[in-house]
Parts: structure tokens; sequence; C-alpha cells
């Protein structure tokens, strides 16, 4: 068993109707349609996002690597989620000797990452870096007062706002979408939408 941190998702020892459950399993049903080729779950967590891709999109996609900078929680997803195509493995998104060694990828997802790196520029030239020419990178995060205040959450180092996240991809052409609960929509006027989910090619 994993220690509970707080914002860790274990579906395995979860309530199923647990809302933060049914909102990270939304995002991936989500990006579904947008995976193909080698694909990278970047801070996979306990590895069910990336074994139900990799269930869903077998004939689309050559491998999906689940990659965490937690070893306990890697070695948790080794022992709880199988399948042919997927590989977990640990690793630091910022470590820029990590990221060259690890080649390009036609389909990134990073759901709920960034608001945990302190260092937003390197977060996204890394995205960049590693993402093929003509990928498709999907990238979600909960909105807040921004990247210069103190945010609620003792998990984050702050959470942006919803200019702040859509000015994070001027190097891609994007859709925006946004979560409100399990619905994850394009905008509409007057709806509260507490999270972000980018949809970024290269």
């Amino acid at each position: 068993m994993l220690e509970d941190t707080g914002e860790r998702v274990i579906p395995k020892e979860m309530d199923p109707m647990n809302g933060l459950l049914l909102e990270h399993v939304a995002r991936y049903h989500f990006s579904e349609p947008y995976v193909k080729g080698r694909v990278l779950d970047i801070a996979c967590g306990v590895g069910y996002g990336a074994a139900h891709l990799a269930k869903k999109r077998k004939k689309q996609i050559t491998e999906i690597l689940g990659v965490d900078i937690s070893k306990d929680t890697i070695q948790y997803a080794i022992q709880n989620y199988y399948h042919p195509l997927l590989t977990f493995k640990t690793g630091d998104i910022m470590d820029e000797a990590w990221v060259d060694a690890m080649g390009q990828f036609d389909t990134i997802v990073s759901f709920e990452t960034i608001e945990h790196i302190p260092d937003v520029e390197k977060f996204m030239n890394h995205m960049i870096k590693l993402l093929s020419p003509g990928g498709t990178l999907i990238l979600s995060t909960p909105f807040g007062k921004g990247l210069d205040y103190p945010c609620g959450s003792p998990f984050h180092y702050f959470q942006m706002t919803p200019e702040e996240f859509k000015k994070l991809f001027k190097e891609f052409k994007t859709e925006l979408f946004y979560q409100n609960g399990v619905t994850i929509e394009p905008p509409r006027e007057d709806v509260h939408y507490p999270l972000g989910v980018a949809v970024c090619r290269k």
C-alpha cells in the first residue's frame, strides 16, 4: 500500500464515485482520440491512466511510457498495471540529461503536473524537446490566483489564471478546453471552470 500524500489518486483504494478520482479518469478518457504512436505519460502516478490508454489505443500506439519521479509509485504501477505495450520508469522531467536521453514522442499527456514545478518555462521547453514534429501534447492544470501568488494547496507552487494558461502554448497550435467535474468542453459564457485542458500540436 502506498502512503497517501493527499493528492495521489489510487483507484484500487478509493470509492469509485470519489470526485477527485472521477476528474482524473475523465482526463484520460478525453485524451483517447489524440493518443497515437510513441506515447509518454509524464507524472503518471500509480499508472492506471497509462494502462487505460494502452488498452483503449492498442491499435494506434507503438508503445507507452509511464514516468514518475517517485520510485515507490512506479513500483506500485509495475505491480498493478501490466500491458504489453506499457513500460513504467522513474524519471524527472526537470532533469536535462534525462530529457535528452528519452528521445521524442508522438503524444505526451501531462495531467496536473505543471503546478508542482517551480520553473514553468523550463518545464515547457522540455515538453517541446520531447515532442516529435507534428506531435500532440495534452496538458491540464487547476486555476487559481496566478503564478506569482501562493495558493491554498500545500502541494502546489502556484495555480495559474486562465490567461496565464493560454500563454504557455505560444509554440504550439492549441485548442483550449475547460473542466468542471467530469465535463471537459470548450468554454461557455458565465461558467466557472476550475481546471484547464490544452491540446497542443507542435
